[in-house]
């Protein structure tokens, strides 16, 4: 079988990705409110995560200010270092939290996010969420002036609509500046960016989606519709109409077809769910899955060893279509 074409740029820059990333919310150590989502993680199982994706292709990494306010921005720094890695050698992104904040605060904090990521430079710096003090258009005269400084290399925007997207979009062209990125939720259960203008919005301006949260917080894997119990189990993430009975059948059809396709491709429902993420919009969607184990990592890693026919792409968007 082909493997997936194993590099793509983000946006119009000159960043070159793999097609899946690594995730690292799940290296917060529990140190703040959305630290509390994941257990903690001890330094050693968070080398072997980051130093098994290295090994197996991933050359770039996702964390945020608000992962354990900074906790794991530390921690994927730490685990770089342990796995060798000099500066350049991998792509970095992380991300400025805007809650009840102004824009001028985006280069005030950013010598603590340069601090806690060191060695490594800031190569994608993005904007988390849409909700600030200061409009979108204020935060990209403040990202602009970063890059003009030489302290982040890219700009990307996080759960932004199509309209903010769009303007945070030309603003940076006022500074020659590619908006880069757009990361939002997108899976087989949740294909909303395709009918609220964002992923049409994405492929007119050049703009690469970072879809979170593929595997649609595990549920597409199909262990919640054989098991139920296990949703007990989920954290959080039981509250969420999708892990409720209802939601769970809803998705039954998308999962029976997963674990179906799983067999005939001889990988796994998860495989084949990432796989279709980052194929069925050609080179412009990239993913972050998460890993808290080993098993995770290499779960990831195997959705790039094969590709789904266009025939199976087609028959997947069909049976999940509901979920646009």
């Amino acid at each position: 079988m082909e493997n997936i074409k194993n590099i793509r740029a983000l946006g119009q820059t000159s960043i070159m990705v793999s097609p899946i990333g690594l995730g690292c919310w799940q290296f917060s150590k529990q140190k703040n409110l959305a630290g509390k989502f994941w257990p903690i993680l001890e330094d050693k199982l968070i080398e072997r995560i980051v130093s098994l994706s290295i090994v197996g292709g991933i050359n770039w990494f996702d964390t945020a200010e608000i992962y354990g306010g900074g906790e794991s921005e530390k921690a994927l720094s730490k685990a770089l270092k342990a796995a060798g890695k000099e500066p350049g050698d991998v792509i970095v992104a992380t991300k400025w939290w805007p809650m009840f904040r102004f824009a001028s605060n985006i280069t005030k904090t950013i010598n603590k996010r340069i601090s806690l990521l060191d060695p490594y430079p800031v190569d994608l710096y993005q904007v988390h969420q849409p909700w600030s003090f200061s409009g979108e258009n204020r935060e990209m005269e403040k990202m602009a002036e970063l890059v003009s400084m030489k302290l982040i290399k890219a700009v990307g925007v996080s759960n932004f609509s199509a309209q903010k997207m769009e303007n945070s979009w030309k603003v940076l062209q006022k500074f020659g500046i590619p908006l880069a990125t757009n990361q939002v939720r997108y899976n087989l259960l949740d294909r909303k960016i395709e009918s609220n203008g964002v992923m049409d919005r994405a492929k007119k301006l050049g703009i690469s989606i970072i879809a979170y949260s593929p595997l649609a917080q595990g549920i597409v894997t199909g262990k919640y519709h054989d098991n139920p119990h296990l949703s007990k189990n989920a954290g959080i993430r039981r509250y969420s109409p999708q892990f409720k009975a209802a939601g769970l059948e809803k998705s039954r059809p998308v999962v029976a077809l997963l674990k179906e396709l799983a067999i005939k491709y001889n990988v796994t429902a998860a495989q084949v769910a990432l796989n279709w993420i980052i194929q069925y919009n050609g080179d412009m969607v990239v993913a972050i899955p998460g890993a808290t184990k080993e098993t995770h990592v290499k779960e990831n890693l195997g959705a790039l060893t094969f590709m789904i026919s266009d025939e199976d792409m087609i028959s997947l968007d069909k049976v999940s279509s509901i979920f646009k």
